[in-house]
C-alpha cells in the first residue's frame, strides 16, 4: 500500500529521530549537494578568471611591445642628444678659447694705456702646491709701473674661484719676490659672488666699460 505524502514525511522524520545511520546518510547527501553547488560556483569563477588572465596577458604583450619600441626610440634620442651635446660642447670650448684669447689681447692694450707700463707674463713653478694644493706651473699677467706691481687676471668671465685663485697667486708672488702686488680682475662679466669675494680679499674688479 502506497504511503501518502503526509505519511511519508512522518516516516522520514521518525527515521531521522530514531535511525542514526539514516540520519547520517541524509546529512551526507545534503552536505554533498552543498559541496557540489560550491564546486560548480568555483568552476565558474575559475573560468572567468582564466578569461581575465588571458585578456590581461594579451594587453601585457601589447604593452611590452610598446614599451620596447619606446625604449628603443628613447635610446636613439639619447644617443642623438649626446652627440649633439658633445658637438656643442666642443664648439663652445673652441669659441670660448678663441674669444677669451682675443679679449685678453685686446684688454692688455687697454690696461697698459690705463695704468701705464707694459703687460708681460709672470711664470713660476709652484713646487709647494701653494696655489692649487699640488705642484703646478703658474702664469699670470704682470704690469710694473712706478715701482708698483700689478697682477692682472683678464678673462671673458670671472667666477668666485677665479678671484680666489688670483688672490693665492698674489700671496705666492709676494712670498717669492718680497713685493706685495695689487690684484686686478678685468672681465666683461663678473659673477655677483665673485665681486663679493673680491671685495673681501682686496681684489680690484674692472669691467671693460669701466676702463
Amino acid at each position: 500500500m502506497a504511503l501518502s505524502a503526509a505519511e511519508l514525511k512522518a516516516r522520514v522524520l521518525e527515521l531521522l529521530k530514531t535511525d542514526e545511520e539514516f540520519r547520517l546518510a541524509v546529512a551526507g547527501l545534503i552536505g554533498l549537494e552543498e559541496i557540489l553547488r560550491g564546486l560548480r560556483a568555483l568552476q565558474e569563477q575559475v573560468a572567468a578568471l582564466h578569461e581575465r588572465v588571458a585578456a590581461l596577458q594579451e594587453q601585457v604583450a601589447a604593452l611590452q611591445e610598446q614599451v620596447a619600441a619606446h625604449s628603443k626610440a628613447i635610446e636613439e634620442h639619447t644617443r642623438s642628444i649626446g652627440r649633439l651635446a658633445r658637438s656643442i660642447e666642443a664648439l663652445g670650448a673652441r669659441w670660448g678659447i678663441l674669444a677669451e684669447s682675443a679679449f685678453r689681447e685686446g684688454m692688455k692694450g687697454v690696461i697698459e694705456r690705463h695704468f701705464g707700463g707694459r703687460v708681460r707674463p709672470w711664470r713660476h713653478y709652484d713646487e709647494e702646491g701653494f696655489v692649487f694644493g699640488r705642484p703646478s706651473p703658474i702664469e699670470v699677467d704682470l704690469l710694473v709701473t712706478d715701482g708698483e706691481h700689478l697682477l692682472v687676471e683678464v678673462k671673458s668671465s670671472v667666477s668666485r674661484a677665479d678671484v680666489f685663485e688670483l688672490w693665492r697667486i698674489g700671496q705666492l708672488y709676494e712670498k717669492k719676490t718680497g713685493v706685495k702686488p695689487r690684484l686686478i680682475v678685468v672681465s666683461p662679466f663678473v659673477a655677483d659672488e665673485a665681486r663679493k669675494v673680491a671685495e673681501e680679499l682686496g681684489v680690484e674688479v674692472y669691467s671693460s666699460s669701466e676702463l
